[in-house]
Formats: structure tokens, sequence, C-alpha cells
């Protein structure tokens, strides 16, 4: 198969590879995700206060008219954001809708090589960074999948932190 420029997003049912300038964006205010411009996308947090809240996650199945290849199906069951922490925080939040949840886990790190793996309790729909003890230092990274009805993956994930580090995760 030849290679082929896209400039628009484009929808695999099996996965591409994504390189060049677009995709990375910068977020400088708080922000609404969408699965169209930021999944698949290194989002670089610059704004130590944001809020950045996931898309509403959405198991729709595909009609049965036009079966598997109904591209106007709106499930983002797969749609994965990856967070890269470009400003330190100072009180940035990830959210979800507040029906969505977290599951897996963050790593927290200090430069003391102090180092903690922290879990989600069943309610918990935010994450929140600090800059200090629950982490957001500059290059701290984030990546989060819908993974199924009401539930984000925390995954691949190594927060930066000073002090003694407790939970980035909350209830909004």
């Amino acid at each position: 198969m030849a290679k082929t420029t896209f400039s628009g997003p484009v929808y695999s049912k099996n996965g591409f590879i994504n390189t060049g300038p677009g995709n990375t964006i910068s977020l400088t205010a708080d922000t609404t995700l969408t699965v169209a411009t930021h999944a698949g996308r290194l989002l670089l947090t610059n704004d130590a206060d944001g809020k950045f809240t996931l898309p509403t996650i959405n198991v729709d199945s595909n009609a049965a008219a036009a079966g598997s290849t109904d591209y106007n199906n709106l499930n983002n069951v797969g749609a994965t954001f990856n967070f890269y922490v470009e400003t330190a925080a100072t009180d940035m939040d990830i959210l979800t809708d507040g029906t969505d949840k977290f599951v897996g886990a963050i790593l927290l790190a200090v430069d003391d090589g102090a180092k903690k793996a922290f879990f989600p309790a069943a309610a918990n729909d935010v994450i929140t960074m600090a800059g200090s003890t629950t982490g957001g230092i500059v290059g701290s990274v984030i990546s989060i999948t819908a993974i199924a009805d009401d539930e984000y993956l925390v995954h691949d994930s190594l927060v930066l932190a000073s002090g003694t580090i407790v939970t980035p995760f909350a209830n909004a």
C-alpha cells in the first residue's frame, strides 16, 4: 500500500500512524475536548489552572443497515487523549462529564527517587495537579482512553511531583 498524506481527520477501524505539526495541540485555556480535534494528538497543557474536559463516552453500536462501515457512528470507544504538561500546573484539572469515571492508575514520582502508583476510587471523575504533591511539574505525561460505557482508562502515565506525594484523583 502506498503512503498517503491527509490534511484533515481520518477515521480508521484498524489504526494508523500520525506524524506532523498538526499532531500537537496547545491547550491555553479551559477546553472541552472532542474526538475529532483532540483524540490521538499530543495535548500540550499550557494553562497552569486549566480545566480540560473529556468528551462523554459514547458506546452506540453501528446501525443494522450500515453495518461496520458506518463512519457516521459517534461511538468513541478507543479514543485516546495524550497530555504533556508543558506549563507547570498550579490547579490543573482533567475532568470527565461527571458520569464517566476513571480506572487504571497514575504513577507519581519525585526527584529523590520516591514514587507511588495511585488508583482512582469508584466515583473519581477528576485528575487534579497542583504542581507539587499531586504532580503536574513540566514533563508529566498522562494518557486516557475511553474503554467502555462510563470508563476512561488512565495509563502510560508518569506524573512528576514534589514533596510528600498524594493521589491526584478526586470527585468533581
